[in-house]
């Protein structure tokens, strides 16, 4: 059986350096690559050595959410994307100044969690088995 990792997760979002700051401040992670997308567009890597999400815009889609509000749709088709951290309370408070709203808390085997929704409707699960 192969041991497969998951290497990167590609969203599309109106503003991929406000998404790179957030995703900065929350976790600590470093831009890995910058620049023109392969279908035209920009294009932001952020995350880890080892494994980061990739942050496209274009035109189009900046032209959809200006001032409109997002385009996107949760489960249309992801439903969130869920990162594990040490501090919990640390991150929350960080989404909380960044002007997002936790939801959905809870406590269960095996950790806690909160979600919240960025900019662009695309819901995060921040978990801490800690």
């Amino acid at each position: 059986m192969t041991n497969a990792k998951l290497e990167h997760v590609n969203m599309t979002v109106s503003n991929p350096r406000r998404s790179a700051d957030l995703m900065h401040d929350l976790f600590g992670w470093h831009i890995r690559w910058e620049g023109p997308s392969m279908l035209g567009g920009h294009t932001i890597h952020i995350g880890t050595d080892d494994q980061y999400l990739a942050l496209y815009t274009n035109k189009d889609v900046k032209a959809a959410n200006a001032g409109a509000g997002p385009e996107f749709r949760k489960g249309e088709p992801m439903n969130h994307v869920a990162m594990t951290v040490d501090d919990l309370d640390a991150v929350e408070a960080k989404v909380v100044a960044a002007r997002l709203k936790p939801f959905g808390h809870d406590d269960y085997d095996p950790g806690r969690r909160f979600y919240f929704f960025d900019w662009n409707g695309i819901e995060f699960e921040i978990v801490s088995y800690k």
